[in-house]
């Protein structure tokens, strides 16, 4: 076993550490969400907590972790006899993003059951994380039905295996840890929700420290045992406060004035639901254990704000996470002010020190904090898709060119589909075949059995049953009788966007309504859990304003700040987006592609521009690429040329008005690509 990177031996990052070291104190805090940029020690730093949890006694032999204090009735290895037990340090299980579901949840052995009514059952990570941390690195590009199971075991401490009336129930309660790459796409709001805190880190601006980073990195490559043995004290200090920040953490006391600023602060952010309340309430107590005080203070109420609110305050997938802290202390001050006039030790207004941090700075605070704000001179501002300010065009653009405008009100689009039946990855957009699903028939099985169809399999077995000797009740099942169950889902495909930014959709104060349609697109991707990408054109060519990504929100970002101005190269967009559709196809064959061409289809610039865009629209038909072109042509006199190029497309063509789902047209179609039935 490799030895893992001490924790103490970490640089900066203060936020990350203060949120990991108060769930090994309380894990009824409940878990700790971590964003942040690729190469920043979130992956360290989790492997690295483990050392530093206190060990967990269990029933020796059980591989589900019982507690011999208070034995699970229904372990499945059980019932378990009274005994001392075995201690054992605390296990920290990573959660593949590619994992099956039997490698999550365990799997039963179907032929034993059918054969010869045995539980046969293997347990899977969940029996292998209870009463200890469970990590998901990458956890936003977790499959949708592994995010399901995990919200199911979350919710009820308890997992659940069931396949054809055959039932196995354990015990699995643990603490969740996440770390994601917003550029990659953001979670689900309902897994979202189930992380207690989130810190954002990034990496250090400051040149001793990235140098100190470095230093240590090397020093631990060359030699870990070593480099582990000059931190093992700070390690042991660090493990010796969280143990008797544990042991005082039952007797912090909570008051009715702490109590009624986080349900103040939690109504001013008009977060959902009241897990958020809870959760502040844990996260205070924690601080004001970890600080060594057995009462909350004010301050802690503040801490615990900001390390358990910036996710549950988004309302869309545009939104950046974060909280306005002078919001925060005027809702603090408010609450403060209707409850008791003595808001005790460390309150606002004693002019004490702030002490809830537990010794380290709350997050965002400070250059070395490795937050948001640790960005250094020069470096860019996120530009969100609700930004007020229109930003400047880019340098060299090109005379004539205009100033981006605000997209318009997004709304609820009609969907847009992918005809025929796909086998991509699981998401909400086109008919596919998956694991999960309505069962469509069956097939003898490749590999391991996953999903039985109990019918057929009963009927491959019923001839033989004489010839097999059947005596009693039970139906003699060998193994040539089993049949996979095939199902049918939905899947998540490529939609590309090719968006016209040329002077002739500036005309008419078009762009804006424009910018709405795509917005609203993007929302859809976004909600049937697509891939997607932006290629823009204008002037006198094209470019790929965003590669292929799981991150709307950065697409968004990308479309708010377009500008517009210039002639109209439609071949031009159209090749460069069929360059980006080769390349994705070599990348990931199985995921099938959408194009979204918005457009009044207008080509101007070179020799015969309406020809050309004809002859791009059909290389992309020939490859038999699903295609919908959004008509943007307005006015009383219109000239159908969005229209022709959806034929040389191969597609369909809708308007601005029938794109909304709420319109006379908005009916769900499937959009056929040429030689392609549905």
């Amino acid at each position: 076993m490799s030895t893992p990177y001490p924790f103490t031996a970490l640089v900066g990052q203060d936020d990350l550490r203060l949120g990991l070291l108060l769930n090994a104190v309380s894990p009824a805090v409940g878990g700790v969400l971590v964003r942040g940029e690729k190469g920043t020690a979130k992956s360290t730093a989790v492997r690295a907590l483990a050392a530093l949890m206190p060990e967990v006694a269990v029933v020796a032999g059980c591989r589900f972790s019982c507690d011999p204090a208070a034995p699970d009735p229904a372990c499945p290895d059980g019932p378990h006899e009274a005994a001392p037990g075995v201690s054992r340090p605390a296990r920290t299980v990573e959660l593949p993003v590619g994992a099956s579901e039997d490698r999550l949840v365990g799997a039963l052995d179907i032929e034993r059951a059918l054969s010869e009514g045995v539980k046969a059952f293997e347990p899977g990570l969940l029996a292998d994380a209870h009463r200890g941390i469970l990590y998901v690195d990458e956890v936003n590009l977790l499959h949708d039905h592994l995010v399901d199971l995990l919200l199911d075991a979350a919710a009820m401490g308890a997992s659940y295996v069931e396949r054809e009336g055959v039932s196995v129930r354990h015990a699995s309660r643990f603490l969740l840890v996440g770390t994601m790459n917003p550029e990659e796409g953001e979670l689900r709001p309902q897994l979202l929700d189930r992380f207690g805190l989130t810190v954002e880190v990034a990496a250090s601006r400051d040149t001793d420290q990235r140098v100190e980073v470095v230093r240590r990195r090397l020093a631990y490559d060359d030699d870990p045992a070593a480099f582990a043995a000059r931190w093992a004290d700070e390690e042991a200090a660090l493990r010796e406060r969280i143990a008797a920040a544990r042991a005082l953490l039952p007797r912090v006391v909570l008051g009715d004035g702490v109590l009624r600023q986080i349900a103040a602060t939690c109504a001013a952010f008009e977060v959902d639901g009241m897990r958020a309340d809870i959760v502040m309430a844990r996260t205070a107590t924690a601080l004001a254990a970890w600080a060594g005080r057995d009462e909350v203070v004010a301050d802690d109420v503040r801490q615990a704000a900001l390390l358990a609110l910036p996710h549950r305050r988004r309302r869309n997938p545009f939104d950046a996470p974060g909280l306005d802290e002078d919001k925060l202390d005027d809702a603090l001050k408010d609450a403060e002010g209707e409850g008791d006039d003595d808001p005790g030790p460390g309150g606002p207004g004693d002019g004490a020190p702030p002490q809830g941090g537990g010794d380290v700075p709350p997050q965002g605070g400070g250059p070395e904090g490795g937050g948001p704000q640790d960005r250094g001179p020069g470096a860019p501002e996120r530009t969100g898709a609700g930004s007020g300010d229109a930003p400047a065009p880019s340098p060299g653009a090109g005379a004539g060119e205009r100033q981006a405008v605000r997209s318009g009100e997004p709304f609820r689009t009609k969907v847009l589909s992918v005809p025929g039946l796909g086998e991509g990855a699981a998401g909400r957009r086109s008919r596919a075949r998956t694991e999960h699903g309505r069962t469509t028939g069956s097939r003898r099985p490749e590999g391991a059995l996953t999903k039985l169809h109990l019918t057929a399999t009963v009927q491959a077995a019923a001839p033989h049953q004489r010839a097999r000797g059947r005596s009693g009740r039970g139906l003699v099942v060998r193994r040539d009788d089993l049949r996979q169950a095939t199902r049918e889902g939905r899947e998540g495909n490529l939609v590309l966007f090719v968006v016209d930014a040329s002077g002739s959709m500036a005309a008419r104060q078009r762009m804006s309504a424009v910018k709405g349609a795509v917005m609203s697109l993007l929302l859809d991707a976004y909600q049937r859990r697509d891939k997607v990408g932006l290629v823009t054109f204008r002037g006198r060519d094209a470019e790929v304003a965003l590669p292929p990504t799981s991150s709307v929100d950065a697409a968004a970002a990308r479309l708010e700040s377009l500008p517009t101005g210039g002639r109209t190269p439609l071949a031009a967009g159209l090749l460069k987006a069929h360059d980006v559709l080769r390349v994705e196809r070599l990348r990931d064959p199985s995921r099938r592609a959408l194009l979204v061409v918005v457009t009044d289809g207008r080509a101007t610039g070179g020799v015969d521009p309406v020809a050309l865009a004809a002859r791009a629209g059909r290389l992309h038909a020939s490859e038999g690429t699903a295609s919908v072109v959004v008509d943007c042509e307005s006015g009383v006199v219109r000239l159908g040329l969005a229209a022709q190029l959806a034929r040389d497309l191969g597609g369909s063509a809708v308007t601005l008005d029938e794109l909304r789902a709420d319109s006379i047209a908005g009916l769900v179609k499937d959009f056929t690509a040429a030689g392609r039935a549905a």
